[in-house]
């Protein structure tokens, strides 16, 4: 960094310094709150021609959609805020980042020294705030126009290590806090001076399982036919050399795969080949047809069903986990093998050594699948309520869209009801602390890493409250391919499911909490079209997404449906399930 930039302000040295690096290290958006104390940061990110810029109003927004953007595309997105409770905004979007694995470099610009812990306007305790959230936390030294050339180099040091950590094998959110003395702003008209010197870049490599360890797992399929392949969440979207590879071990070792939404396997090419399972949720609930297995081979994080985790607690003891982070997930601590090497080299090292193909347990528990699907699809055409909205949803999108389903019942309905098909979708969501709050801005996020795709978002009506200032981006950033599915059935329905439900005088508000809004009022308010769908108009639902998935414009499609009869219906549907089972064992 030359002499007069640092004599022409220390601060903007030290903010332009570090934004080269991060850009260098590989970092191409950054979502920005408005705020003093960020100054340098704000004018050094907004100069920099290999980085867009997101300005948020709102510190939470902001966080959320720098998560979606991170997820959808794949590397690193910056995240900056002035000082105070800012940036204990942020918190919940860490939190986050860190358990789902999604790379963010959160800055928090700070009061210098002399200013904390002395009552100073807007002054809190920043060092390390988000605790063991954090991958990395480093609080800055002070930029300072006498500073030795260590120091400055320090800064190139800092972008790169941080962008490194946040996008290693584990990934995950790096925060560094950045003291700044006035004056923050640099003199009019600011001309920024990026040096483009050679950055500076960590990175890693792949962890390769060993010989060894391929043969045992090849010897122990080999040893038993009943096996499942159990994939979970996967944060973002899982390449397509580990859906290939997956798919070709399930098909090797005659394993039917059970893929969750969001592990990148419910939907794609592969399905029309492969042996995939999406109905668990629902076969699982009152007993099988067939067999336990013997081995259950794990990929990525704890799965959504919550019927699937049961089961394999009570029949599956002997799991192995693939997981390349090195983050255990496994509540029910039935894993006998957790194996940190790369899920798609693994699978493909696994799929050389089988060449089995599927045999007549797995065409047993294929058969449960299908009878499973098809009394579901019959039943959802046949009646209305939210499960039913949410599958003619997934239904009308395109090959190639996006999918955000929000937390509670909008991720579960998915789950259960949204079988495996040839389109290739790419299924998003909140799966790492599975919170209801920021999913709209996360859903933006994903609408602007994504622009040439449609994004739809299913969320209920408590959650759509949560963020509804998230809806601010749309006209803010041009995001006009996010369809929005807003299932408006009277307040939390998941809480249906509970005990508490049956008989409690104060269910409803304590626990239900209907939010008995116009939500089309919201919709007038941040611009987007707005298409309420009273209950039973299937028609209308259809019309509504289709017009709305081709663009044009950013809408809500508001579903109405009766809370206490879509939790009737849907116990309905599992007795129906259950009543077949029990004929046909």
């Amino acid at each position: 960094m030359s002499a007069d930039l640092v004599e022409c302000n220390p601060n903007m040295a030290f903010a332009e310094t570090l934004v080269e690096g991060l850009a260098a290290a590989g970092m191409r958006a950054a979502c920005i709150a408005p705020g003093s104390r960020s100054t340098p940061l704000a004018l050094a990110f907004d100069a920099h021609p290999a980085v867009d810029t997101y300005v948020h109003l709102d510190e939470r927004c902001a966080s959320f959609f720098a998560l979606g953007l991170a997820q959808a595309g794949g590397r690193p997105v910056g995240l900056v805020c002035t000082s105070g409770t800012a940036a204990a905004e942020f918190h919940a979007a860490v939190a986050e980042a860190y358990m789902a694995g999604v790379p963010l470099v959160v800055i928090t610009a700070d009061r210098p020294p002399e200013l904390r812990h002395s009552g100073a306007n807007q002054t809190i305790d920043q060092v390390k705030m988000y605790g063991d959230h954090a991958l990395w936390a480093v609080d800055a030294g002070l930029a300072e126009r006498d500073a030795p050339g260590a120091a400055l180099r320090n800064v190139r040091t800092l972008a790169a290590r941080s962008v490194g950590v946040a996008d290693g094998l584990r990934k995950g959110p790096v925060h560094i806090n950045i003291p700044f003395r006035k004056p923050l702003e640099p003199a009019a008209p600011y001309w920024p001076r990026f040096e483009r010197e050679a950055g500076s870049s960590a990175q890693h490599g792949v962890l390769m399982p060993t010989a060894g360890q391929l043969d045992r797992m090849a010897e122990l399929v080999a040893a038993h036919e009943r096996g499942w392949i159990v994939c979970g969440p996967w944060t973002g979207a899982p390449p397509t050399s580990l859906v290939e590879a997956a798919a070709e071990m399930g098909q090797r070792t005659g394993y039917p795969i059970f893929a969750d939404p969001l592990s990148g396997l419910r939907f794609g090419a592969h399905t029309e080949s492969a042996h995939v399972a999406g109905s668990y949720e629902s076969f699982l609930q009152h007993g099988t047809e067939f067999e336990a297995p013997q081995v259950v081979i794990r990929l990525g994080a704890m799965p959504t069903s919550k019927f699937l985790n049961e089961y394999l607690d009570r029949e599956a003891p002997f799991q192995v986990h693939i997981r390349s982070s090195g983050v255990w997930a496994d509540d029910s601590h039935r894993v006998r093998s957790f194996l940190q090497v790369d899920e798609a080299a693994f699978c493909r090292g696994l799929a050389e050594r089988i060449h089995r193909g599927p045999g007549s347990w797995a065409e047993s528990v294929m058969a449960a699948e299908r009878r499973c699907a098809g009394i579901q699809r019959a039943f959802l055409e046949a009646a209305w309520f939210d499960a039913a909205a949410v599958a003619a949803s997934v239904e009308a999108l395109p090959a190639g869209a996006n999918l955000v389903a929000g937390n509670s019942l909008p991720v579960r309905h998915v789950d259960q009801f949204a079988g495996p098909d040839g389109r290739r979708i790419r299924v998003f969501g909140n799966r790492g602390a599975s919170g209801i709050d920021g999913v709209i801005s996360t859903a933006m996020g994903i609408a602007a890493a994504d622009r040439d795709a449609p994004t739809m978002l299913l969320i209920g009506d408590v959650s759509f409250c949560h963020d509804m200032n998230g809806l601010l981006a749309a006209s803010r950033h041009g995001l006009d391919n996010i369809t929005i599915v807003l299932l408006n059935n009277g307040g939390g329905g998941i809480f249906r499911r509970l005990p508490i439900a049956e008989g409690h005088a104060q269910f409803e508000r304590l626990f239900l909490t209907p939010p008995e809004l116009d939500f089309g009022q919201a919709a007038a308010l941040y611009g987007f079209a707005f298409v309420r769908i009273e209950e039973g108009d299937r028609a209308g639902l259809a019309r509504a997404l289709g017009a709305s998935v081709k663009g044009g414009k950013a809408t809500i499609v508001e579903v109405r449906t009766d809370g206490a009869r879509d939790e009737k219906l849907r116990r309905k549907l599992m007795a129906e399930i259950q009543k077949y089972g029990e004929e046909n064992s």
